[in-house]
């Protein structure tokens, strides 16, 4: 019975939170007052309001640029699909193209081994931290 009182009452408080939202209404305030114009540069009182120029280039662009790798306007499946087959190749020991649980394995286990540096057959805490992947390498900014 208190189950049942108890679920009556959430639906209630759900039913009466989604009334509230529904009849609840933004205010109009005030109206802003307009943008401050940029000022000549040079004058007794200059303002660094002068916004720099965008990118030419939309964020599409830029991702179909990175993807157009031999940059001749359109992509390809082996531009797309190149990463990923070597990947796959590392995985795929006997060179088949099929991937067995076994080659899959193999690498997991591999990396386990070589791990365990005390060849006890479990990590510890700083073994466990010599597994984790490298960070990513990071593209300097500038050419200096």
């Amino acid at each position: 019975m208190a189950r049942f009182l108890a679920g009556a009452a959430a639906c209630f408080l759900l039913l009466t939170g989604a009334f509230l939202l529904w009849q609840s209404h933004a205010q109009q305030g005030p109206e802003l007052p307009p943008a401050p114009e940029a000022r000549v540069a040079g004058g007794p009182m200059a303002s660094p309001l002068i916004a720099p120029e965008a990118d030419a280039k939309s964020r599409a662009e830029k991702r179909f640029s990175r993807a157009d790798k031999n940059k001749d306007g359109r992509i390809e499946a082996e531009e797309v699909l190149g990463p990923r087959r070597k990947a796959f190749a590392k995985l795929d020991v006997n060179g088949n193209g099929a991937l067995s649980f076994e080659e899959w394995a193999a690498k997991t286990i591999d990396k386990f081994r070589g791990a365990d540096a005390d060849r006890t057959g479990w990590l510890t805490a700083a073994e466990y931290a010599t597994t984790a992947p490298p960070p990513p390498k990071h593209k300097p900014s500038c050419r200096c």
